[in-house]
């Protein structure tokens, strides 16, 4: 295998960069990186168990996706990217990239689809993060973080996270899936947090100024610009802070009943969920809305998947109503009998902090925790999330380095923005 990955390698460091490509020449780069990826798959079909054992000392290291992946490039030459071509592919436009996180989607599309590589790695995941362990300190001293993009208050045993990527109307970009993960973490961590709320702040883009928003999905224009990653933001964003919101932390607490570290969260919908936003309310306990909010998922003509709402609208709107959201962006207004199968109250504007704070202390019922597990055991075993991501991974990643991505993109949103933001 190395040795004729090797040659690929060769080949197409010979060829002139894709963007000044000919027609000929990105047929040849294509055939030979087609050959390359036939060879990737087959090796980690057959070898993810042996790989991963030996990536994780036999599972005794809890390694999270970049972890493996470096290891990886020393252990298996040509299987996975080096961080070298990672880093060079990083500053291109996306329609310029070799698509070398196709590479890493089969990676992990192996890893994932192996029951016993697959359990740890989406263990790993759910871990703390470093930067949370460094934060918690504080965070339990005053009871507040700044994170930049996201803020942490707890007040009265609640804790609210505020997103607050301001110019983008809270779009959510790799800084801002970080700082998300980093303020579940601390949330979960903290001993005098009962219940965990997500809420977006006021805005200072000119047509909603001053106006809370909940989300506007994946940022566009940082993805048309090539600085939206596989693993920074579509992998780590479902396996990290999202999963970790609906299952909780894993943790090295020896007890006799194996629990995660976990909270109810409560999600507050200001204005619109749009997208990524959407997705978002479907691990949430409960969500109150603002009233005149609505829902979107539009990531189909935007030319990817969105997220894991695959695997969870049909359950929580129905099938018929799942698919028309995701084939044809239907909008669903919060108000209509639709909306209530993403919401669970309609408020006007100025009762959303009131409802918000009576649902939390519904939610601080100690019996909340066990049945909450209970609920979650039974509508998404974990074995059905770990083969969702398995192949979630390999298709966003054929997705991400398309040319429809790119025409997609340019077509619906940067003809109308002129890659202006989101």
């Amino acid at each position: 295998m190395t040795a004729f990955l090797s040659w690929v390698e060769d080949e197409l460091a010979a060829l002139p960069p894709k963007a000044e490509r000919d027609q000929d020449q990105r047929r040849a780069a294509d055939t030979v990186t087609n050959a390359a990826r036939l060879v990737r798959r087959r090796f980690i079909e057959r070898h993810a168990g042996q790989v991963h054992a030996e990536l994780t000392d036999g599972g005794r290291a809890p390694l999270r996706l970049h972890d493996l992946v470096d290891q990886a490039t020393e252990l298996w030459p040509g299987l996975v990217p080096t961080k070298a071509q990672q880093e060079r592919e990083r500053v291109l436009a996306q329609a310029d990239k070799e698509g070398r996180e196709v590479d890493l989607g089969i990676f992990f599309w192996g890893l994932l689809r192996d029951v016993t590589a697959g359990e740890h790695l989406v263990e790993s995941m759910r871990r703390p993060t470093p930067q949370a362990m460094v934060a918690l300190p504080a965070f339990r001293a005053t009871g507040f973080v700044d994170l930049g993009v996201v803020t942490v208050r707890r007040v009265a045993g609640v804790s609210e996270v505020t997103l607050l990527n301001l110019p983008f109307l809270n779009a959510e970009d790799d800084i801002v899936v970080a700082a998300l993960e980093v303020a579940v973490d601390l949330v979960l961590l903290d001993d005098a947090t009962e219940v965990g709320v997500l809420r977006g702040g006021a805005m200072t883009h000119p047509r909603y100024a001053g106006r809370r928003v909940f989300g506007a999905g994946i940022n566009l224009t940082r993805l048309y610009q090539g600085e939206i990653s596989l693993l920074d933001f579509f992998l780590s964003r479902e396996l990290g802070y999202i999963n970790k919101i609906l299952r909780g932390l894993v943790t090295d607490r020896d007890d006799w009943l194996p629990e995660p570290v976990e909270k109810p969260w409560i999600a507050v919908v200001d204005t619109f969920a749009i997208g990524g936003g959407a997705q978002l309310l479907l691990v949430f306990d409960h969500v109150v809305a603002e009233r005149g909010a609505y829902f979107t998922l539009p990531a189909l003509r935007e030319g990817i998947i969105p997220g894991a709402a695959n695997l969870r609208l049909p359950g929580a709107a129905g099938p018929r109503l799942a698919r028309q959201m995701i084939f044809r962006d239907r909008r669903v207004d919060a108000e209509t009998p639709e909306g209530a199968s993403l919401c669970d109250e309609v408020v006007d504007a100025g009762e959303l902090s009131e409802r918000t704070t009576a649902a939390a202390i519904a939610l601080a019922d100690p019996a909340v925790l066990a049945n909450r597990r209970m609920l979650r055991r039974y509508e998404e075993p974990e074995s059905r999330f770990r083969e969702y991501m398995a192949w979630y991974a390999l298709e966003q990643a054929r997705l991400l380095h398309s040319p429809d991505l790119v025409a997609n993109l340019e077509r619906t949103w940067i003809a109308r923005h002129g890659g202006g933001k989101r």
